[in-house]
């Protein structure tokens, strides 16, 4: 036998060999080739200030939507282009995530089948050939400044068992991985700007007026008027001489210290240069469409301004008065993967909400308050709330708005 001959049956004998090995457990074989398992997901993604632009889509099951959010730095701030543009604060949470990008690994191959896809929920959000409208996952994407991809994965469902897995894929591939990441990517529009909207605390509340009512829009007046006015002195809440509920008043307290927006709609240029200004609402056709359409109604006679379904009033120690003023049923929302308290925070419908400040160096006088700071806090909020008007949650409009009798001590 020759030694040509010897060697072939060397290699043929080491083929059947490995075969068998298949056979025996397929599940524990992956050629060498293709075996990426413990590698980087982005080699070349190594700088975590690179990121200029994070694109995240997430997926509304009951709607059959994506949901997309964009957060980019452009004239040195970052602003949100899928919300009109508005300020994000995502200079440190876009710092994070991309850390933690940088340190993905593929710590375990699950699956090389596209019909497992779903079963991880690593379906890409934006694929419009997949069969179902189950199992997507949520697509995000990093770019630099120049616009080229970072980082693009689809994260899926978390893995049972093992706290801080879940289950990624890469958009352009089969494979499925397991692997832990502490990267906390939302395509929640309020977790990426500024969460102290009204900038005042429990601690500096002083009084709150709730004004109930609505408006009739066919016949044009103002129906079921009811004014509870609350007055905090010497550490207590009053309300005309009794003390009120304590659990509503602390919902009320703590709604206006936490109010989180939800989402925004910017308001015409010259309405805004109105707010701006102190000028006042003047009675153009711009501006009542704009309001109107967003449920409040200008006064042109008196310049009073009311809402669909009424306002509350509140002063703070520093002199401080804001109106919040609660309009129309806003469109959009729905639960998405979240916490308990967000999906109870979600509940109910969305309202516009238009706010407005006002600053009194009396008000802070009678408070024994901080004018200087109060002043300078009204030109900084006078400014950033005649830009928008703000969406909130059901939730947080319930609390806003409590009635004399769920206020009452019960």
């Amino acid at each position: 036998m020759s030694e040509l001959t010897k060697t072939l049956y060397f290699v043929l004998g080491a083929v059947v060999m490995a075969a068998a090995a298949v056979i025996a457990d397929p599940s524990g074989y992956t050629p060498d080739v293709f075996d990426d398992q413990g590698d980087v997901f982005f080699a070349d993604f190594t700088d975590p200030q690179a990121p200029k632009t994070i694109e995240v889509i997430d997926y509304n099951q009951a709607t059959a939507t994506a949901t997309p959010l964009q957060v980019e730095f452009t004239d040195n701030k970052w602003v949100i282009p899928s919300h009109h543009n508005y300020p994000a604060d995502a200079e440190q949470r876009l710092a994070q995530t991309a850390a933690a990008l940088i340190e993905l690994r593929k710590d375990r191959i699950v699956s090389d089948r596209v019909e497992d896809h779903a079963a991880y929920s690593v379906v890409d959000p934006l694929d419009e050939n997949a069969a179902s409208l189950a199992g997507r996952g949520k697509r995000v994407t990093l770019r630099d400044g120049e616009g080229n991809v970072l980082a693009d994965f689809i994260a899926g469902s978390k893995v049972e068992g093992k706290s801080g897995y879940r289950y990624m894929r890469v958009p352009s591939q089969k494979r499925t991985y397991e692997v832990k990441t502490e990267a906390d990517i939302s395509a929640r529009f309020e977790d990426w700007i500024e969460t102290d909207l009204l900038k005042v605390t429990t601690a500096d509340l002083r009084r709150i007026v709730v004004n109930r009512y609505s408006i009739n829009e066919r016949l044009g007046r103002v129906e079921n008027r009811r004014t509870t006015t609350l007055v905090h002195d010497d550490g207590k809440w009053k309300m005309g001489g009794r003390t009120p509920n304590a659990d509503a008043i602390s919902d009320l307290t703590a709604a206006l210290d936490k109010l989180t927006i939800v989402d925004v709609q910017p308001k015409p240029a010259g309405l805004t240069a109105n707010l701006k200004t102190r000028s006042g609402i003047k009675p153009t056709m711009e501006n009542f469409r704009s309001l109107q359409g967003k449920g409040f109604f200008p006064n042109p006679y008196t310049g009073q301004l009311l809402s669909n379904e009424g306002e509350i009033v509140v002063d703070s120690k520093d002199g401080l008065q804001y109106t919040l003023r609660f309009g129309e049923i806003a469109s959009g929302g729905g639960a998405r993967e979240g916490s308990e308290e967000q999906a109870e925070k979600e509940a109910g419908e969305r309202r516009y909400v238009l706010i407005t400040v006002a600053y009194s160096a009396d008000r802070a006088k009678r408070y024994e308050g901080d004018a200087a700071k109060g002043k300078e806090l009204n030109e900084e909020l006078r400014n950033r709330f005649a830009e928008w008007y703000y969406v909130i949650s059901g939730a947080d409009f319930a609390k806003l708005r409590p009635s004399r009798a769920a206020l009452q001590r019960g």
